[in-house]
């Protein structure tokens, strides 16, 4: 744990260096929920105030963005040779994973505090009980560090920074083909069947749901399921990959 936590701040320490990634981390929530609100907003009917509809699919479009990064990170941490120095004072992999998805978590609710203050701003009402909050931001922070992980197993894999930089791609637009922006219902038939049951949607209707006040039933432990799972295999798929390229 005191490996986890130096290894943490090392991370944190990085990424206050790095201040265009850092501005852009926090910048892009910013933008995304003004752009979606006041550009799109006026033309998509969802039944309710489209700001009270949108704020969950930003807050896990950006998380997968923020998440993402932990893959060039880990990238760049293994073509610069730095693992193996760490491996060299007896430092496990399991600690220097866990400090970039322990650092990749603090920058997504760093993010995440600024979406909802800015959604608060411009009219976003949540009716959720105290125990509907602490739900919902648990359930994000599961999703943040499931895609860490899940992050952190590709930088593993890849062979280059740049390589990682694709995956930031993948993870950004697999909340397009869900329920962030508009109901499933107004898909087209062949899209729908994979947009209602893609673990993207599951966390977003558990998350709205849960701000909203409103009954979850299964949905938010579907959502839980799959973060769950994709934890639990990046964690193990990531520690054979450490191995396999420290060997």
């Amino acid at each position: 744990m005191s490996d986890a936590l130096i290894m943490t701040g090392r991370s944190i320490r990085l990424s206050r260096r790095n201040v265009d990634a850092l501005m852009m981390a926090m910048a892009l929530p910013v933008m995304l929920l003004l752009i979606f609100v006041y550009f799109f907003g006026g033309a998509i009917n969802t039944g309710t105030e489209y700001v009270t509809y949108v704020v969950p699919g930003v807050l896990l479009l950006c998380a997968g963005f923020g998440s993402a990064s932990t893959a060039v990170a880990v990238a760049e941490d293994l073509k610069g040779g730095i693992i193996d120095r760490f491996r060299s004072l007896d430092i496990g992999g399991t600690p220097i994973l866990a400090g970039h998805v322990l650092a990749s978590t603090a920058r997504n609710l760093i993010a995440t505090a600024l979406v909802f203050a800015l959604a608060f701003a411009i009219g976003f009402r949540p009716s959720a009980s105290p125990g509907g909050w602490l739900a919902a931001i648990g359930l994000l922070v599961a999703y943040i560090a499931a895609l860490s992980w899940l992050s952190a197993a590709v930088g593993l894999l890849v062979k280059s920074p740049e390589a990682a930089g694709g995956f930031t791609f993948f993870v950004s637009f697999l909340p397009y083909p869900s329920s962030a922006f508009v109901p499933t219902d107004t898909m087209p038939s062949w899209l729908q069947g994979f947009a209602a049951h893609q673990p993207v949607t599951h966390v977003i209707e558990a998350v709205r749901g849960l701000l909203l006040g409103q009954p979850v039933s299964s949905t938010g432990w579907v959502a839980l399921a799959w973060c769950t799972g994709i934890l639990a295999a990046s964690v193990a798929v990531s520690g054979a990959l450490f191995k396999r390229r420290t060997a």
